[in-house]
């Protein structure tokens, strides 16, 4: 389902957003990146950053292992 998978795991604020934000510019509109966090301010920033971009925010879940999976799909 994704075409870009990410491994922020270990990064904080705000570098998950930085990341996230710079490979959603390198795919086609349509594509989704996948990424998987474990700084748990992702929950509030991936959903906001999403709705300032402009991109959809597909889905986001955390994991027992405290890991935060989430899909992004580029609008524009």
């Amino acid at each position: 389902m994704s075409n870009t998978t990410l491994d922020l795991k270990g990064l904080l604020c705000p570098l998950p957003v930085v990341k996230i934000a710079q490979a959603i510019k390198a795919v086609n509109v349509g594509d989704v990146v996948e990424a998987m966090a474990t700084d748990p301010g992702v929950l509030a920033d991936i959903p906001a950053w999403a709705r300032s971009s402009g991109n959809e925010l597909v889905s986001m879940e955390k994991g027992r292992d405290k890991v935060i999976r989430f899909m992004v799909r580029r609008i524009k």
